[in-house]
């Protein structure tokens, strides 16, 4: 709530123009500041200091609500976008959830695109099919967006709709492609984006991927240092969701994980053959974009492969316990084989593993 933008607040415009003008930009910016030193920096009145703080505090500590209003809350402004993988939407309460941010992690190659692919069509959809009929913007980081794919997804998963004369055309000119190369030009992209999810009726937004912004390109391992520039993108990405009550999705991928990272926090302690554990660690990989990100999103979902065998595993979620489903790619996109799945618990919820490997978690 702190780095929410004091632009979105309502202030009048010449009072929100003199934030901006001082570099004034956030909640905590603002309310860092003492009263007379926001007087003598901003050129105003105790008054007008003393209404405009009022606002950003009212804004960024809205007042309590009960378990009975947030119920109520949901149930009046929630939705989901199924995902029609039976298992997981029975997972997710429903699918994929509005207003929320959704994590896709995993090895490349594994599927994560082709997720995304289905979504898009699924929000595309005319809501008598059970869509969301409505635009999507895609920003694709990695040029991997296929529309001759996702035209094939949708010829096999939804045969009765995209035969007929022209659907395919329609449903493809429904999704925006964005292409962006760095985290700078996608945090100057982001400013534009509430404004556009308003006038093209936009019903989802995918990030495919995060990873590759923050790395400048496919080597995930430079991604540590420079966390710190996600903090605006991915606040602004939680606050988008909120506000437009929209699903928010983006891929992750997975890094080489360094031998000191296995004991990085205290309450881990150390394992008795410390030898054995740093071999063992030194050549694992780790979910990308670190902790931080990590904590921040509302849904985790984990792809995986071992044992000759492709998962997704429901790893972080408050509606849900974790819970893993086997699945492969076909030609109308991600089939689960079993809408069971099976529980995970213990190290495994937070346990990637790829081709027969433990790849452990940052």
């Amino acid at each position: 709530m702190a780095n929410k933008l004091i632009s979105q607040m309502g202030l009048p415009p010449s009072v929100a123009n003199v934030f901006a003008a001082r570099n004034i930009l956030t909640a905590k910016d603002a309310l860092s500041l003492p009263e007379f030193e926001l007087m003598t920096l901003l050129g105003m009145g105790l008054d007008q200091v003393k209404s405009a703080v009022e606002r950003i505090s009212e804004i960024t500590c809205p007042p309590y609500q009960t378990a009975l209003s947030l119920m109520e809350d949901r149930v009046r402004l929630g939705g989901h976008l199924p995902t029609l993988l039976r298992g997981l939407d029975d997972a997710l309460c429903g699918g994929i959830p509005f207003g929320a941010l959704t994590e896709l992690v995993g090895p490349s190659g594994i599927g994560k695109t082709q997720f995304c692919l289905k979504l898009s069509l699924l929000a595309a959809l005319p809501s008598c099919y059970g869509g969301l009929n409505g635009r999507v913007i895609y920003i694709d980081t990695e040029s991997k967006f296929s529309s001759r794919r996702m035209v094939e997804i949708g010829e096999n998963s939804f045969p009765q709709i995209f035969q007929s004369e022209g659907m395919a055309q329609q449903m493809a000119g429904r999704i925006i492609v964005v292409r962006l190369t760095s985290l700078p030009e996608f945090t100057e992209r982001l400013q534009q984006l509430k404004l556009t999810l308003i006038q093209h009726d936009v019903k989802l937004l995918v990030v495919d991927s995060m990873a590759a912004l923050v790395s400048g390109g496919n080597d995930t391992r430079t991604a540590g240092p420079k966390q710190h520039l996600l903090r605006w993108p991915l606040s602004f990405l939680k606050s988008l969701a909120e506000f437009s009550r929209i699903p928010v999705v983006v891929t992750n991928q997975v890094r080489s994980q360094s031998s000191n990272e296995a004991f990085h926090y205290p309450f881990q302690g150390k394992e008795k053959d410390s030898s054995k554990n740093f071999e063992r660690l030194e050549s694992h990989l780790i979910a990308a974009l670190g902790i931080q990100w990590a904590h921040a999103v509302t849904i985790r979902l984990v792809f995986e492969a071992y044992s000759g065998q492709k998962f997704i595993k429901v790893a972080k979620s408050p509606m849900s316990p974790a819970r893993a489903f086997p699945f492969i790619v076909e030609s109308s996109g991600i089939s689960l084989l079993n809408d069971d799945g099976f529980k995970v618990m213990g190290r495994e919820i937070n346990t990637i593993r790829f081709q027969g490997h433990n790849i452990l978690e940052q």
